[in-house]
């Protein structure tokens, strides 16, 4: 009897093991900027084709990497990637704000995203307006020429004047478009709140405390600060709930909220700038008030970072989620043989990191800046990935904060093998965002909770391979299973093989 509880308790441990180097539910996105051209379009004169031929590279680059997110950025400065009645089309993409393009780069990346079965969080910048006032050029009906009276200028970049209840309803409005009429998965917003402040420079905003105190005496103008932040999260979190309430809103802020120096709530850190006594950004409060449901802190430091140590950050975060989906940003673009610090002269310090955060239950996966850096593979990054966490596919996780959605099995699955190639087809069901397939030799048990089987995802409902000894079903069997739009899958439905 002994014997056999030492078997079932190896057993177990070597199930527990697998399952947390190799977990079926994991986030692991890619940040794909477009604020001056940082990874794409690679220039602003290219031709639509050269554009969908550069995205379309990055969204494979990322399915070789197994990601199963793009945070696409389609709002860098008041200006637009997509279609919109509020803003003019971004200078980034056509070279020229205002001037528009012939295609719609947002609907293009949807339905991209979605052939991959990737995930599309959409990454908007809420007060930014102008980033250079000195070199960029502003379209006619860009919103600070029809109303100057909504900004201020900080240093050389314009922002919306964050106190007034216009930029309020102006940026809900904007992301109220965006959801109600492109198919994403999230709206996401990294850590520009109120600006990085510049040395000796205070933001200019004693009028609109003036106008708008909202009863905050003098010596309370932060507290006040981060009630105007307060009130635009809440207002845009409201927004998109009313018009789908699976979409998520996700805020990826600067690492350290708050150093322990200044508040024993916050971590053992000495950061010059943080979000809550800079950016006026309470990441803590959005989290407790369910007004966010994922945070991505940018810990864009090394483990054992002197001054902010990437395990300590991390650790920190991990008891401080208050339900919230808890990601970790991480940096491989910091990863270089001539960088300063030892640890970033190899890509071992991104399998460190992605381990550590592994040991905690209440990190769920990663988002990394971003994707021109993971495009040339940093010192075998992809290679190490692959060889050690992420062998395997991995599903986007559920998140705890979106009522459950359960998606119909799949319908009709059916497998034809014909003139040398395999075609796998079915119908979709209802509530059905994409699907994935599995694939499991004969003879083997069906069992699609671990990721070593996942053969496919996409959100096509007909697939089409060539007929090999990888691929033979007198060899393999198959099964799919559908995700709905909050991630939930549905139960495993066979194929029924014809030829």
């Amino acid at each position: 009897m002994k014997k056999l509880i030492g078997l079932s308790l190896i057993l177990l441990l070597t199930i527990n093991l697998n399952a947390a180097k190799h977990p079926k539910r994991e986030m692991r996105a890619v940040w794909i900027a477009t604020v001056a051209n940082i990874d794409w379009p690679s220039a602003s004169n290219l031709s639509t084709d050269q554009q969908k031929k550069e995205f379309i590279e990055l969204l494979d680059l990322c399915k070789e990497y197994n990601m199963n997110t793009v945070v696409f950025q389609i709002r860098p400065s008041a200006d637009a990637f997509y279609a919109s009645k509020y803003e003019p089309w971004s200078q980034y993409l056509t070279g020229k704000q205002g001037k528009a393009p012939d295609y719609d780069p947002l609907a293009f990346a949807s339905v991209e995203c979605r052939k991959r079965g990737l995930d599309l969080h959409v990454w908007i910048n809420p007060y930014r307006a102008v980033s250079d006032v000195n070199n960029n050029q502003t379209a006619p009906d860009h919103i600070t020429n029809t109303h100057p009276e909504w900004f201020l200028t900080y240093g050389k970049t314009k922002y919306f004047d964050p106190a007034l209840p216009e930029t309020r309803n102006f940026v809900a409005n904007v992301v109220s478009d965006i959801v109600r009429r492109y198919d994403i998965d999230a709206v996401h917003m990294d850590d520009y709140f109120y600006p990085y402040r510049i040395a000796g420079v205070e933001f200019p905003d004693d009028q609109s405390f003036k106008a708008y105190p909202r009863g905050y005496s003098t010596s309370q103008r932060d507290d006040w600060r981060r009630n105007n932040v307060d009130l635009i999260i809440k207002q845009i979190h409201d927004s998109i709930k009313a018009i789908k309430p699976w979409v998520e809103l996700g805020i990826s802020p600067f690492g350290v909220w708050r150093n322990s120096t200044k508040d024993p709530a916050g971590s053992k850190t000495k950061a010059g700038q943080t979000n809550y006594d800079d950016l006026f950004a309470d990441v803590l409060k959005w989290q407790r008030e369910r007004w966010i449901d994922y945070v991505t802190p940018q810990i864009y430091w090394e483990i054992g970072k002197e001054v902010a140590d990437y395990k300590i950050i991390a650790d920190w975060w991990s008891r401080n989620t208050y339900g919230a989906q808890l990601y970790i940003g991480q940096a491989p673009y910091r990863i270089n043989p001539q960088a300063k610090e030892k640890s970033w002269q190899s890509a071992d310090e991104i399998i460190r990191q992605i381990k550590l955060n592994r040991k905690y239950p209440d990190i769920s996966g990663s988002m990394f800046f971003s994707a021109k850096f993971m495009r040339k593979n940093p010192l075998d990054l992809h290679e190490k990935l692959q060889k050690r966490y992420y062998r395997y596919p991995a599903l986007a996780p559920e998140n705890q904060r979106i009522d459950p959605i359960a998606p119909q099995e799949p319908i009709n699955a059916q497998l034809t093998s014909l003139n040398g190639q395999l075609n796998f087809s079915w119908e979709k069901g209802n509530n059905t965002k994409s699907f994935v397939i599995y694939q499991f030799k004969r003879g083997q048990k069906i069992n699609t909770k671990k990721p070593d089987h996942i053969f496919l995802t996409t959100s096509d409902n007909s697939i089409t391979y060539e007929f090999d000894k990888r691929t033979d079903p007198d060899r393999f069997k198959y099964v799919v299973t559908s995700v709905s739009k909050s991630n939930v899958e549905s139960s495993p439905v066979g194929f029924l093989y014809k030829n």
